[in-house]
């Protein structure tokens, strides 16, 4: 996959090494030259001089062929704004912005930007973040059968009962995020746009679960 990263900070860098090591191109965009002096001499990627938010030098960094995004660099604004075109203009399906202030960080979630709160910040987190399927997987029982795994809720799915989603003995909600708050799944509740699941499912379920969130999403 093609990953565009907005700064070339402390964690821009560590993040664009990360991302290609794991088989991914990388394009990384930062308005400093001299940023770009922390990517380690093997990086293969594209260094692109400019601002995540200018449309133009997203369309430089390849955001045509992306399928993600991460905006962190050192404002907030920038990154919202980032992220928001990414999102809304490109319709680029995982971004995800780097935030400093956690109280702005409830209102984006709203908007359906994920959003990592520099407090609790690492590069695992964002990688994860980016792409889901592959690794939000929460916590695993010890015999392996059984994974807490967290999803986006699909956008179609705001105003039906979210037990719908319920299958039994092969997966099932067991809470969410919303707003920035948790909560219990219970049979009442309806989803939201924004919501941020927490499904129990089994092992051998996970491709089914991820194929039924994938499908409704298409249909949003």
């Amino acid at each position: 996959m093609h990953v565009v990263v907005v700064g070339c900070g402390r964690v821009g860098s560590e993040l664009a090494a990360e991302l290609e090591a794991q088989g991914h191109t990388v394009a990384v965009i930062d308005k400093n030259r001299n940023a770009f002096r922390r990517l380690p001499e093997r990086f293969t990627g594209r260094a692109v001089l400019g601002f995540g938010f200018d449309r133009e030098h997203l369309e430089q960094a390849g955001i045509r062929d992306a399928g993600a995004l991460a905006a962190v660099t050192s404002g907030d604004n920038s990154n919202i704004l980032t992220a928001r075109i990414a999102r809304e203009t490109f319709e680029i399906p995982n971004v995800v912005a780097r935030i400093y202030d956690p109280r702005r960080a409830v209102i984006y979630q709203r908007l359906g930007i994920p959003t990592v709160a520099t407090v609790a910040w690492t590069t695992d987190q964002v990688v994860r973040k980016l792409f889901p399927d592959q690794w939000a997987n929460e916590w695993s029982d010890a015999s392996g059968s059984v994974d807490l795994v967290e999803r986006m809720l699909p956008a179609n799915w705001a105003g039906r009962k979210l037990t719908e989603l319920d299958e039994g003995e092969r997966y099932r909600l067991v809470a969410l995020t919303r707003g920035g708050e948790a909560r219990l799944a219970s049979p009442e509740i309806v989803g939201q746009e924004g919501d941020l699941l927490y499904m129990a499912v089994r092992r051998d379920s996970r491709e089914e679960l991820d194929s039924r969130l994938a499908e409704e999403g298409r249909h949003a």
